[in-house]
């Protein structure tokens, strides 16, 4: 038979095959989501603290009533209209603990759900871990429109150090587990480590003079005859103490956080020790959590300096949050997942995230960034935007794996926003250069952001 080329029936070949071509990726492409993206069952979910809604201006701040009847002129002519002034002033909320964790929860919901922002972490309980106090908070939470999902809890030291009383102090532990369980609540955060190495945080100048938080492990500080850390301490923009406050404390002495002596009402403990007692813990609560219904999630040690006060950090490293999840194989056995100190200590916040969320051990997750210089050491925390860890990869890992747990956008920056609403000298509540409610509004915005075009492209 006798082939004869064609240019035309080579064209009508190529451009069918391309037709066809396009028909089959078009068909095996996800369907789009409908927008707006919303977080819901299969969605991660963004989370405040209560105190985290800030306070109310005060009342010298407060906007003033119009000085003359409406339809009148006045300072608003020209406007189509507003809402009529307030009667009077807002009252002052009392201001949030440390941390953003705390302040006043019936003045700080509308503020977080204006943010978009359904759920909470740090609810607080008012009179202790009882089935009682626990149902409250959450139906308090539920009847403001937020769901109360999670709140630390503190490990006894004697369980952290490994001290005889720990079976006993351990009892009324494992009752507020089996409380929270029977209330209804998801996720109970915690901490274990001898020493919280807070010592190296420092306040330090940012872009346009906003507030970072710095950490250096051979950061210079002033420590009293007790081996307590004199205060407050101020320092200038480079990082140096100011005269002043040198001047202020001549019985300290001058030392480097990392030669910090242990504090007495701790000791010193290796790896081994530390190992061995949270083991026993695990063993002791996860069996426990797991039946109530409630998944732990340890916090890794931060900062994740190698030795803190003479002690070593089990959860300062990848390897040993991996080694955790090991130790007993339960979903209830997890961790919070930080991608600030996934970057801090080096590695891929990426890589990580994938580890874990893909095993099913990331109970809870805080989102935030930084810039390292020497890992563990020496790093900055900084704007979510600005640092070193992909945060776009992170929220991507976490969609990929179906992650529907809640994600904390934490220690935010100071802005002059949130400055202005303090009285001269006055400084925002949690680490040092660390933020407030405007300072948590581009974080909790970034988050969102990350969340809907990770939900649109995963």
């Amino acid at each position: 038979m006798e082939f004869r080329f064609s240019r035309r029936r080579m064209i009508q070949g190529v451009g069918s095959a391309t037709l066809a071509q396009s028909v089959a990726t078009i068909s095996a492409a996800p369907a789009l989501r409908t927008w707006p993206i919303v977080e819901g069952p299969d969605t991660p979910k963004i989370c405040l603290a209560p105190g985290d809604g800030g306070a109310p201006l005060a009342a010298v701040m407060q906007p003033q009533a119009a000085e003359t009847a409406p339809g009148r002129g006045g300072r608003g002519g020209g406007y189509g209209g507003f809402l009529p002034p307030k009667a009077e002033a807002a009252p002052v909320a009392p201001a949030a603990a440390p941390g953003g964790r705390g302040g006043n929860p019936a003045a700080s919901y509308e503020r977080i759900k204006q943010l978009g922002v359904t759920h909470l972490v740090g609810v607080p309980f008012g009179g202790g871990w009882t089935k009682e106090n626990i149902r409250r908070a959450i139906q308090t939470a539920k009847d403001a429109g937020l769901v109360a999902y999670n709140q630390m809890i503190n490990v006894p030291n004697s369980v952290i150090y490994g001290r005889d009383t720990r079976a006993k102090d351990l009892e009324p532990f494992i009752a507020s587990i089996e409380a929270a369980g029977k209330a209804g609540l998801p996720v109970v955060e915690y901490n274990f480590y001898a020493h919280r190495i807070i010592e190296a945080y420092y306040e330090s100048v940012g872009r346009a003079n906003a507030g970072y938080t710095e950490v250096d492990y051979q950061l210079e500080v002033l420590v009293n005859p007790d081996g307590s850390l004199a205060g407050p301490m101020y320092r200038d923009a480079n990082g140096q103490l100011t005269p002043e406050t040198l001047a202020a404390f001549p019985n300290a002495k001058k030392m480097k956080v990392k030669d910090l002596p242990p504090l007495a009402s701790e000791g010193a403990h290796n790896l081994t020790e530390m190992w061995a007692n949270i083991t026993y813990f695990l063993k002791a609560v996860i069996p426990v959590a797991e039946k109530a219904g409630v998944r732990m999630a340890l916090h890794p040690n931060d900062p994740p300096a190698p030795i803190s006060r003479g002690s070593q950090q089990i959860m300062g490293t990848v390897a040993g949050w991996k080694h955790l999840i090991e130790i007993v194989n339960s979903p209830s056995n997890g961790i919070t997942f930080d991608c600030g100190v996934t970057t801090e200590m080096g590695d891929n916040a990426v890589v990580v995230a994938d580890y874990f969320a893909s095993r099913k051990r990331i109970n809870h997750c805080h989102y935030r960034n930084v810039h390292v210089v020497k890992p563990y050491e020496r790093y900055t925390e900084l704007f979510i935007d600005a640092g070193q860890c992909d945060m776009f990869g992170v929220m991507k890992a976490l969609v990929r794996n179906k992650y529907t747990g809640t994600i904390y956008p934490e220690h935010p920056r100071a802005l002059d926003a949130d400055r202005d609403r303090l009285p001269p000298g006055g400084r925002l509540p949690g680490y040092p250069g660390g933020g407030g409610y405007t300072g948590l509004t581009f974080s909790v915005a970034y988050t969102r952001a990350m969340m809907q075009a990770a939900l649109e492209t995963v």
